[in-house]
This record gives C-alpha cells, structure tokens and sequence, in this order.
C-alpha cells in the first residue's frame, strides 16, 4: 500500500507529519515529455485545495500544478530551477515540487488511493 494520494489532475501528495510533500505522476512527466522549465511558488505562499501552485513547460505543452491540499508552502525544490527534467527521471523521488505545511489533513481522504489512480490512468490509455 503506497503512502501517496493522487489528484484526477495527475499531482501526488505523501503526507509526513504535518507536511505534504507534492509532485506530478510518472504518467503525466510521461505524457508531458521532457519537462524543460519549471516555476516554483514562493515559500510562504498560501493555497487552497485546487489552486494553480506552480507552472510547468515541456518540449510538447505548458501546464499547471495544482495543489491536492490547503495549506501555506514551506519548501521547494529548488534544483528544478536548473534541472526540470529531474521530474521526468524521478516524478515520485527527486522530482517533487514543493512542501505544504497543511491545513486540514481530511482532505487528504477526498484524494485517489494508488489503485483508484492506477485504474483512472487504465481508462485513459
């Protein structure tokens, strides 16, 4: 069983304690091909579940990351300033975005589990 939720939007979050550690799947970097630049939110920043938190470009689109939870930005992965494709080798590792320090962790319960993600990305293929 994974410790990580998913969003319908294709963003992962891994709760540890009281931060959510944020990202994108393997199978949007995939459908995205090479990520090519990324724009982080500033640390402090407060979202709610569902707002734009961060930008993404790639060789094929641009994009939005949207933020699985509510709650204020406490950390970021600064290396994808210089290597955004580190999302494409690691989305679930290395890869990650940003921390939330979250507000309400129920709404962890609203996201997908990793088999209902698995078989959302089925139907989608």
């Amino acid at each position: 069983m994974s410790d990580i939720r998913y969003t319908n939007d294709h963003e992962w979050a891994r709760l540890d304690g009281v931060l959510v550690t944020v990202g994108i799947t393997d199978y949007a970097q995939d459908q995205l091909g090479e990520l090519v630049y990324v724009e982080l939110p500033a640390v402090g920043t407060a979202v709610n579940q569902g707002d734009e938190a961060a930008v993404i470009e790639s060789v094929k689109a641009a994009g939005d990351v949207k933020s699985p939870v509510t709650g204020k930005i406490v950390e970021i992965n600064e290396s994808l300033n210089d290597s955004p494709e580190s999302v494409n080798d690691d989305p679930t590792g290395n890869g990650w975005f940003y921390k939330i320090e979250i507000g309400d962790s129920s709404e962890l319960e609203n996201l997908l589990s990793e088999a209902e993600y698995n078989a959302l990305i089925a139907e989608l293929s």
